[in-house]
């Protein structure tokens, strides 16, 4: 069993694969800003790190065999806080660093993804053993999506865009894999069983949260939404994902959580 470093580790998909390393048998270091969880669990060391500074963050890596990297903001800061990660691991001799992207991030111009497109580069630059992984978008961020445009009564619906959610868990099996194995530098992209419209998307979630309201197709102009219709989001060649969003949707629905 290998000693894992989790970055991000309380977030959607961090605090997925710090559960799963853990039954799997690893020593596990789920790094965060925010309070942890899990740290009941034996074999599990709750690191308190702000990679925006990255105090604390040389002792956080000492010593571990790989680091996931699942850290990421929408807000900005994710190029920086890849270069002190990288610089800090080269120093303590980490031989794995593996990543997780996002399908398109190099062909659609959002600044997220350019941003998550300079943090790929900077760790097949940095001279360690690497791996990245890109999926499509998760099950929740669709289900989020949606719920936040059905506080209104009209649920504006994005025209001519399709998703293929994938779900979190199965992403998360997959990075356990990649993380306790050798460095296998780009590895084949990973989506969800099925694309899907967006308009399909709403609907299903409306009728599993048992909400209706007044779809309204929303034609967005500009180069990023463009790509996403002529569908540089998907990969539907590697349909890796089992879990459909319909059953998703479903074990929401039986917790009482699909509203």
């Amino acid at each position: 069993m290998a000693t894992i470093l989790v970055t991000g580790g309380t977030g959607t998909l961090g605090r997925v694969l710090v559960g799963r390393l853990l039954d799997d048998g690893h020593d596990v270091r789920s790094l965060s800003r925010r309070p942890h969880t899990f740290t009941e669990r034996p074999r599990l060391r709750a690191c308190a790190v702000d990679l925006r500074d990255g105090t604390g963050l040389d002792d956080a890596v000492a010593g571990v065999d790989a680091i996931v990297h699942c850290a990421t903001s929408p807000a900005g800061g994710d190029t920086e806080a890849a270069g002190r990660l990288v610089a800090a691991a080269k120093a303590a001799g980490v031989p794995h660093l593996v990543y997780i992207s996002i399908v398109g991030v190099d062909r659609i111009p959002l600044g997220y993804y350019r941003a998550k497109l300079a943090v790929e580069r900077t760790i097949e630059d940095s001279g360690l053993g690497w791996t990245v992984l890109r999926t499509t978008q998760f099950h929740n961020l669709v289900l989020g999506l949606v719920k936040s445009g059905a506080r209104s009564p009209v649920l504006p619906v994005l025209a001519g865009v399709r998703l293929q959610p994938v779900d979190v868990r199965e992403v998360a099996d997959r990075l356990a894999e990649l993380a306790a194995g050798e460095p296998a530098g780009r590895v084949p992209d990973m989506g969800g069983p099925e694309v899907l419209d967006f308009k399909e998307l709403a609907q299903a979630t409306l009728e599993a949260g048992g909400r209706r309201r007044l779809l309204m197709p929303v034609w967005l102009p500009g180069s990023t939404f463009a790509a996403v219709r002529r569908g540089e989001n998907l990969t539907p060649e590697h349909a890796d994902g089992r879990r459909t969003y319909a059953e998703f949707l479903a074990e929401r629905a039986g917790t009482g959580s699909a509203r």
